[in-house]
């Protein structure tokens, strides 16, 4: 086996986050989809952009997320994803490398623009997202590294970049890699609606090539076409080695082969948005299975990261929480 320089490579979208408040009849007069992720095209990113009220920008990225709260937490982290050399590109590269996260991917020279995420907050701290996925839509076979992979004890895909058929190569390539070094592979299913297009090959990744399982309620009750989450749980329990499924509020659930852990959420004061909790709550549960921790302590990790993250603006950490887990955890 390799040496072993990261706990989690990363591989997903490459996005610049741009975060606005604004009211249901904001959705309803735009018809945006409420609480949900839609692909766009370019214009009608920027025609979208140009009715928003105020925004902050910022690096995200569903997995690029995951491996700021890993990073956050003190874990080593590597990402792979495809930005342009452009403002936002740079803009990216940078975040993410000031974190102390390795990211050596090479920049698209020309062609589409790095991506970018409109993201709309509701006073209910619901978030929709309309993203114009851009350059990050590139990433290809030639972008994963296979010393890289080699050398993270696991490779996370997110289930958002499932849908470019380059991308899904460059996904069976890295876990191909990883588990042919005996490293692990985990997935995110990402959002309800990226199950409902690819549940076949889901089902088959999942049972191919997937250790660890990261998902919600609807996407679990989604990918099993089951109309109950127990009934959902049940089914997936012996697909994948371990899967960990939160349920907002009500917390997370762990099944592992005959295990079965129920963790309640960590108190939040107020929830401010929703967005990045499950990118969070896997950075946690990754980083307490790669340092030693059991699986209820890896979901209670999870599960403080992602409170602290709905409880201000933005996806990513705005305190230390590897100082946040060490006060909690005792």
């Amino acid at each position: 086996m390799a040496e072993t320089r990261f706990d989690v490579v990363g591989i997903g979208n490459a996005i610049v986050d741009v975060l606005a408040h604004a009211d249901d009849g904001f959705l309803a007069e735009h018809a945006l989809a409420k609480g949900a992720m839609t692909l766009v095209d370019p214009v009608t990113a920027n025609r979208l952009y140009a009715h928003m009220g105020p925004a902050v920008e910022c690096s995200g990225g569903s997995a690029a997320n995951t491996i700021a709260g890993l990073a956050s937490l003190g874990g080593a982290g590597a990402f792979v994803g495809k930005v342009c050399d452009d403002q936002l590109g740079d803009v990216f590269r940078h975040d993410i490398r000031a974190l102390g996260v390795t990211f050596d991917t090479p920049p698209l020279r020309d062609g589409a623009p790095t991506a970018r995420s409109l993201i709309l907050v509701t006073p209910d701290a619901q978030r929709t997202m309309q993203t114009c996925l851009g350059a990050s839509a590139e990433l290809a076979p030639g972008d994963i590294d296979p010393d890289i992979i080699a050398a993270a004890r696991f490779t996370y895909l997110e289930g958002y970049l499932w849908d470019p058929p380059k991308a899904k190569e460059a996904y069976l390539k890295a876990a191909t890699v990883a588990h042919d070094t005996g490293r692990m592979v985990s997935l995110s299913l990402s959002d309800p609606f990226c199950v409902e297009r690819h549940r076949a090959e889901f089902l088959d990744l999942l049972e191919d090539h997937v250790d660890v399982l990261f998902a919600n309620e609807a996407e679990i009750t989604s990918l099993y076409r089951e109309d109950t989450f127990d009934a959902a749980l049940q089914r997936v329990r012996g697909h994948c080695r371990i899967a960990a499924l939160t349920r907002g509020e009500k917390g997370s659930v762990v099944v592992s082969g005959d295990e079965t852990h129920v963790i309640d959420a960590e108190p939040v004061d107020r929830v401010v948005d929703t967005t990045g909790a499950g990118d969070a709550y896997a950075a946690g549960f990754l980083y307490g299975l790669t340092h030693g921790f059991g699986l209820a302590a890896c979901a209670r990790i999870g599960g403080i990261a992602a409170a602290e993250v709905i409880g201000h603006v933005g996806a990513r950490p705005d305190t230390s929480l590897k100082r946040l887990v060490a006060r909690k955890l005792g």
